[in-house]
């Protein structure tokens, strides 16, 4: 399909930062260097105690495209939020800072979007530790090109089954229509799972959700991230997030899901209890309530019909041992984790 000449609506791109001096600026240059032009940048500064906010005004200053928003470290969810409250774009697109995008990521997903008249479009990702890593990534996209621009396009009780539940419930690498999101917002206070919520709100009134194969959005594996730390009380949010999605998912696709849903959530709760076990035994002792409260959710999960059969092997065998002996069960995960 031709594009050329087109008059290009404006794309919104929200950028919660919080105390990212060291790697804003560049995720800021690999938006604004984007081929697709019309773009507004906003920058919510969610209450750095650093330099990050002399940083986002001296690009503001740089870039006339960009405009910042400060809030007062109330977590990623509020501020993404006072984004979505001032956009003035037709769509939207969240990048987290430590991230980067390929220069055509937006473009693409543009496209994609228009010529399926989707609600939503989404392109893969690659994840990178080193600066190395990044620029390698970028050097090998223009050799990849052709079969990654074929969309797939699904309904939304199709992207429950195919997306959300096969692990696509990432709210970045994804453009959606404004008028689709609506009143939709980000769960405050939520900060593991918060992105999955916001697609999970949004399916009920979206048409359709495109997907292209083509890695367009540079995902940063930051060693100081959440997924790479003990046990913090707001680990617990991912158990919150897929009980509370399993309640929207029955409304969008019936019950046909929900043994699938209710396997995820075991899940969760499995690896929350593996991060309470990382901690030393003193510690361990300290979070003893969120033990009883994962071990008596797993216990009454695993009584639906049909869900511990679709747990793999190694789940099934995680599930049994934690359902009989949760604090045997922290103790040997610990030793394997730190004897080896």
């Amino acid at each position: 399909m031709s594009h050329a000449g087109e008059e290009k609506p404006c794309i919104s791109v929200i950028v919660p930062v919080y105390n990212g001096q060291d790697y804003l600026r560049a995720c800021i240059e690999s938006i604004v260097g984007q081929t697709y032009g019309n773009l507004e940048v906003i920058i919510v500064n969610d209450g750095s105690s650093d330099k990050t906010g002399d940083l986002c005004r001296s690009l503001a200053g740089e870039y006339e495209n960009i405009q910042i928003i400060e809030t007062n470290d109330e977590g990623v969810s509020t501020a993404r939020n006072a984004g979505l409250d001032k956009i003035r774009g037709e769509f939207v697109t969240f990048v987290d800072a430590d991230d980067r995008i390929l220069p055509d990521m937006i473009e693409k997903l543009y496209y994609c979007m228009t010529d399926t008249g989707s609600d939503v479009a989404g392109c893969g990702f690659f994840s990178w530790r080193e600066e190395g890593e990044f620029a390698q990534a970028v050097q090998s996209r223009g050799n990849k090109e052709m079969g990654e621009r074929m969309a797939r396009t699904y309904t939304a009780s199709e992207f429950v089954e195919d997306g959300i539940l096969k692990g696509n419930s990432r709210c970045w690498s994804k453009l959606y229509r404004v008028s689709a999101v609506g009143g939709i917002r980000f769960r405050p206070g939520l900060t593991i799972g918060e992105d999955m919520l916001f697609l999970v709100d949004m399916l009920p009134g979206i048409n359709r959700i495109s997907e292209i194969a083509y890695k367009g959005y540079g995902y940063f594996q930051n060693p100081k991230g959440a997924m790479n730390r003990a046990f913090l009380p707001k680990y617990m949010d991912q158990i919150t997030c897929w009980e509370t999605a399993r309640e929207k998912i029955a409304g969008i696709s019936g019950n046909k899901d929900m043994e699938q849903v209710t396997a995820i959530l075991i899940m969760a709760v499995l690896l929350t209890a593996g991060k309470i076990a990382m901690l030393p035994a003193k510690e361990r002792k300290k979070q003893a309530s969120f033990v009883r409260i994962c071990h008596e959710k797993l216990k009454k999960e695993l009584q639906a019909p049909g869900v511990y059969e679709r747990l793999s092997g190694g789940y099934k065998v995680k599930a049994k041992v934690f359902a009989a002996v949760p604090w045997v069960y922290l103790w040997l995960y610990h030793f394997k984790i730190y004897k080896r």
